[in-house]
């Protein structure tokens, strides 16, 4: 392969295919689907009947030195018996030169318009707040010469940024709105033409359907999210199945990610194409007892890819401070 193909596929990855998050907070994958909703929406902190742990640990193009690497520890539970919640989030996400880490707490208020206990009607407002410490690696850059952009240092920068977001439960079915990163954050960026806007728009809504008296489950959902700064926007397309057994329950999905817009590039011949990302993510997931194992596999199913290697991703779970089930729904984010 030329020089100019292998430049071309660099930068596709990186300006399409979403799979380069350096300095835009938290990134947003399937992860959310290991019973991990509170890690893209603030307003799901506390929504169980149990207090919850998630750690998580992606790794993408196995084989590749510096390739992108995403680990998250989050915790979540309601505040005793009251309507209220909170949770927290640590991560840190690397990715070759760039690196980033956060930390954000979370307060959560769930408003209830049941009639009875049994019947599911739950509106919640949730407010994320945390620092992002960006790192720019410069030290091994080679340059000739002086360079107003190069300082060959490790350039660290620490910003504060919000999450709003509100969730709403009727029986089996819920949407969540989030808007994500509503400050600007600079970062290490000293050129005014890259945006410091993050701004992120996330909308989700789903519905759980079973038979009546039924071992199983199946959970139809999407996710859609823009990216206010760059004008991006992508859709997720999910389809999970549950069945309930004597130790818990295991369960099992798949999920589509298609972006609503592409990115073009030269082909070998000398003429320009265009494509749109594709990614292809199979989920496993057991819950036994109070503990809760996952594992996603994402794979690119586009014609120009930086490596045809996918992305793993394990999920670890406890879930502690357990009440009784109290609705009568096939919900499993709440019961």
């Amino acid at each position: 392969m030329k020089l100019k193909n292998i430049f071309m596929v660099a930068v596709v990855s990186v300006l399409c295919f979403h799979t380069v998050n350096s300095q835009e907070g938290l990134p947003i994958y399937t992860d959310y689907l290991t019973d991990n909703y509170y890690l893209i929406h603030p307003s799901m902190a506390g929504i169980a009947n149990c207090s919850k742990v998630r750690l998580t640990s992606r790794q993408q193009w196995f084989g590749h030195e510096d390739a992108p690497k995403l680990s998250t520890l989050s915790i979540n539970g309601r505040i005793g018996e009251s309507s209220s919640a909170i949770g927290g989030i640590l991560y840190t996400d690397k990715n070759g030169y760039h690196s980033q880490s956060g930390a954000y707490a979370t307060y959560v208020h769930h408003l209830m318009f049941s009639r009875t206990e049994s019947d599911l009607n739950m509106l919640s407002f949730g407010l994320s707040a945390g620092f992002i410490q960006y790192k720019l690696d410069e030290t091994s850059f080679l340059f000739d010469g002086p360079d107003p952009i190069i300082d060959g240092v490790v350039q660290n920068e620490t910003n504060f940024n919000i999450d709003l977001g509100f969730s709403y439960h009727f029986l089996d079915f819920y949407v969540h709105g989030t808007v994500k990163n509503m400050l600007k954050n600079a970062g290490v960026n000293n050129d005014i033409k890259i945006t410091s806007n993050l701004r992120r728009y996330l909308f989700s809504l789903g519905n759980v359907f079973s038979k009546y008296g039924s071992e199983w489950s199946y959970e139809p959902s999407l996710m859609f999210q823009y990216k206010d700064g760059t004008q991006e926007a992508s859709l997720d397309i999910n389809a999970k199945a549950y069945k309930q057994m004597d130790f818990g329950k295991i369960w099992g999905g798949l999920s589509y990610r298609t972006s609503l817009d592409g990115a073009q590039y030269q082909t070998s011949s000398g003429t320009v194409a265009s494509q749109k990302l594709q990614q292809i993510t199979p989920i496993l997931g057991v819950n036994y007892n109070e503990f809760v194992f996952a594992y996603t596999y994402t794979y690119q199913s586009n014609s120009v890819v930086f490596t045809n290697g996918g992305f793993h991703q394990l999920t670890l779970g406890y879930n502690f401070n357990c009440r009784r089930v109290r609705y009568d729904c096939q919900c499993p984010a709440v019961n």
